[in-house]
């Protein structure tokens, strides 16, 4: 397996942002990288954020909300799903 680690929205950008904040999308897309450089390092991002159970969907505080991912080890990428603004910016 090669290559290095890379991020993505399900099912695209549009989807995930659009009427969203630029700042709470800039906010959610400074942490994905995060979580990717760290993919890069070794670190088993699977278990990152909260969710049920390793390796499913998961849950990470963004910019006052929060978004959801998910982590596909074999295709060495974090999928962006759903990002959820802070009540006052609804």
């Amino acid at each position: 397996m090669s290559g290095s680690w890379t991020w993505e929205y399900y099912p695209d950008q549009r989807h995930v942002t659009d009427g969203l904040p630029s700042g709470v999308v800039a906010e959610v897309e400074r942490l994905v990288a995060q979580l990717v450089e760290l993919a890069d390092t070794g670190v088993d991002v699977t278990d990152l954020g909260s969710g049920p159970r390793t390796g499913g969907l998961r849950h990470l505080d963004a910019a006052g909300g929060f978004f959801y991912f998910l982590v596909a080890p074999r295709q060495r990428l974090v999928i962006v799903v759903r990002i959820v603004p802070p009540g006052d910016s609804l």
